[in-house]
């Protein structure tokens, strides 16, 4: 190797040992989500005949009717789930007729008992009563955390008809990665609580 050569690959040697001794510390840029295009919020009315209550819905998802439930058919034809292809989500929504206090205490019971199944991986729960001036009354409950569930509800008219919700995302759970799609849902769903009613 020539003198050029050896005055080359010293300079070349050199600038990389130097650029390598820098005081800049190359970070690693944090996870980033993709950009969520939401939709212009606008409502339907779901009024089917298979079902004895009315309430908006967005126009930007679509209700699929429950004609199979784990192989089986549902047991009342209003189990239906409210689509939101866009999301990946759904608002599962099963329907249930009663006949006694009794039987209205037992559905019940067993809302608080599904809310409380999150417990092992939630960070908290909020209950909210619901009250509205027709007569109906239910609960919502608002799950934090890495759960199946991150919000469930029930309405009833404390006589013979009661309603239950529940919102699901087919992803893992991730809180932060789903958190804004979350809040978009939860304002449709405040909006089909407070425009129920029953027929």
């Amino acid at each position: 190797m020539n003198v050029l050569g050896r005055s080359i690959y010293a300079l070349l040697f050199g600038s990389i040992f130097i650029i390598s001794c820098s005081d800049t510390l190359q970070v690693p840029k944090p996870r980033t989500y993709p950009k969520i295009e939401f939709p212009n919020k606008s409502y339907l009315i779901f009024d089917a005949p298979f079902c004895d209550f009315k309430f908006e819905y967005p126009a930007y998802s679509k209700v699929i009717r429950d004609t199979l439930f784990f192989g089986e058919a549902p047991l009342d034809d209003c189990w239906f789930d409210i689509y939101f292809e866009k999301f990946n989500g759904n608002i599962h929504c099963t329907y249930y007729p009663f006949s006694s206090e009794t039987e209205l205490l037992k559905l019940v019971s067993d809302e608080f008992k599904m809310a409380d199944k999150h417990q092992v991986r939630a960070d908290y729960i909020d209950e909210m009563k619901i009250s509205k001036p027709n007569g109906t009354t239910g609960m919502i409950f608002e799950i934090e955390g890495a759960t199946a569930s991150n919000l469930q509800f029930y309405l009833t008219d404390t006589q013979k008809h009661f309603l239950r919700g529940a919102l699901y995302f087919q992803t893992q759970a991730r809180p932060d990665s789903i958190a804004p799609v979350y809040d978009f849902i939860k304002e449709d769903i405040i909006k089909l609580i407070d425009s129920f009613e029953w027929k």
